[in-house]
């Protein structure tokens, strides 16, 4: 089940100086302080002055690489990050209603330790937590712990895909599960009777699957959404069945309204497989985008940007450059093929996500479609998801 007709969800991928591989060479870019917590609390404090959704923010398990599954040799181009995690936990205190969703790269991970992290955003920031959840296939990133290998892939249908795809699942799975081994009153904190915790609210959840077996429970309390929302993109089939059987929010690369459309209704019939037709699910469109006033200036500067970098920049997402006004109109558009929300990647952080906040949300405001003001103090409110009850909690 679709959520509820409501205004447009508005949300902007944070990845280093934007997503352009040049961007680092604009004037506004800053790439001196890439690697420090004012950097990324200017970032996130901005998209928080546009009353935006949510941010996420980029990690990986290995070097940024211009190769789909290989590093690269390039210096040219931003390598290096800070974990994304980290970086969340670090601005929440310093934002008041703006959803933090980083990137938790499932494979090689641990899904207790990642339990614990985002519970522990979601209570840092107050219930405005959530995790981007992102496996790998690369090589390269499964020797850097060495625990398995990972067979060579080319294409989404390989058995290897699957079982990656599946142990993601199973990963959502375990989390969820971990954020609930505690009761929402598990904690007594009474002094007088010198009872801390109740231990009968507490719960193994005893997991046993293919991938994981975890006793549980978690270390850390229940978070104030109960469960953190769970996201992932999804470019194909496999992970197009990844996002309806565990996602709250799905990220699709539709490049028109039909593509969209048929997009959409295939996640909607993977939904109904997996039994979770009448589960809210958002579905929002990924878009690159260029930002300016005048369509010539924001076309000219995706050329100029592409000169720099020594080639034309191709993306999963379609790349959009032109006016706030022209971008709004696209959005509605591919709102009407069944998206409840959009996730804009800054081509230049420094630019366009000012131009988000100031151009393209004040335009969507006037046409009726974007509130003027947070209207919940949780991410999970902000998406129109109820809290989840807890699953161990007796009747």
């Amino acid at each position: 089940m679709s959520p509820a007709p409501s205004s447009l969800h508005l949300a902007v991928a944070l990845d280093g100086t934007g997503w352009h591989p040049a961007s680092w060479r604009e004037p506004v870019a800053s790439p001196r302080d890439l690697f420090t917590a004012a950097y990324w609390a200017d970032l996130v404090t901005e998209a928080e002055r546009g009353l935006l959704d949510f941010v996420t923010i980029e990690d990986g398990l290995g070097l940024q690489s211009s190769h789909f599954l290989d590093p690269d040799e390039r210096t040219d181009q931003v390598r290096g990050r800070l974990d994304a995690v980290l970086i969340a936990s670090r601005v929440a205190p310093l934002t008041r209603h703006i959803g933090l969703v980083p990137t938790v790269v499932s494979t090689h991970t641990e899904p207790f330790h990642i339990s614990k992290a985002i519970a522990t955003l979601d209570h840092v920031s107050t219930g405005r937590a959530g995790l981007r959840v992102q496996l790998t296939a690369r090589p390269n990133e499964a020797a850097h712990f060495g625990r398995r290998e990972i067979p060579r892939i080319d294409a989404y249908d390989q058995p290897v895909i699957h079982d990656l795809f599946d142990e993601t699942a199973d990963y959502v799975e375990v989390v969820r599960r971990l954020w609930d081994s505690w009761e929402d009153d598990a904690e007594i904190r009474d002094t007088a009777t010198g009872r801390f915790i109740d231990c009968d609210k507490l719960h193994y959840i005893d997991f046993e699957g293919r991938h994981f077996s975890v006793k549980g429970p978690s270390i850390t309390p229940r978070p104030p959404q109960g469960r953190p929302i769970v996201s992932a993109l999804a470019h194909d089939t496999v992970p197009y069945r990844l996002v309806a059987r565990a996602a709250d929010v799905g990220y699709i690369t539709p490049y028109d309204a039909d593509e969209a459309r048929a997009i959409v209704a295939q996640i909607r019939a993977e939904q109904n497989v997996a039994g979770r037709a009448a589960e809210p699910l958002h579905l929002f469109g990924d878009l690159l985008v260029f930002l300016d006033d005048d369509p010539g200036a924001a076309t000219a500067r995706r050329a100029r940007l592409d000169a720099l970098a020594g080639e034309p920049y191709t993306s999963d997402a379609q790349i959009f450059a032109g006016t706030p006004s022209q971008l709004a109109d696209l959005l509605q558009e591919l709102q009407g093929a069944g998206l409840s929300g959009f996730r804009l990647r800054p081509a230049v952080a420094g630019h366009d996500l000012p131009a988000i906040t100031r151009g393209l949300v004040p335009e969507l405001q006037r046409r009726g479609v974007f509130r003027r003001a947070y209207e919940a103090d949780t991410l999970r409110g902000l998406l129109g998801l109820a809290r989840p009850a807890n699953r161990y909690t007796e009747a």
